[in-house]
């Protein structure tokens, strides 16, 4: 069965990025090696634009399962852009053990 909507069926593969919540997207970040958050960076990337078009006509009020996967989806590619783009690691560089929790996010 598809998570996603039909036109993104392409995306099916990393389907598991489809995660509610930042936490979920930032632990999943940390526990990939660069070579998987690049390959999910590499096919969500070239699919983004037609993403937002395609959401943009998506009422959040009644959004159906598989386009909040979608949207859940970019959120995650949103969280993989820095490592990949700039850092080429998971987490911030000289970070330490340090952590920012987010406490309320908002809801689709």
């Amino acid at each position: 069965m598809a998570t996603l909507p039909q036109a993104f069926a392409d995306l099916e593969p990393y389907a598991d990025w489809a995660l509610p919540s930042e936490r979920d997207r930032f632990a999943k970040r940390l526990a990939s090696s660069m070579d998987e958050l690049q390959a999910f960076y590499d096919a969500a990337f070239t699919r983004l634009c037609d993403g937002v078009e395609y959401l943009k006509g998506v009422s959040l009020d009644d959004i159906g399962e598989q386009d909040r996967n979608l949207l859940w989806l970019l959120c995650s590619l949103v969280t993989v852009s820095f490592p990949v783009e700039v850092w080429r690691q998971p987490r911030v560089p000289d970070s330490g053990a340090s952590s920012i929790d987010v406490v309320v996010e908002p809801v689709p």
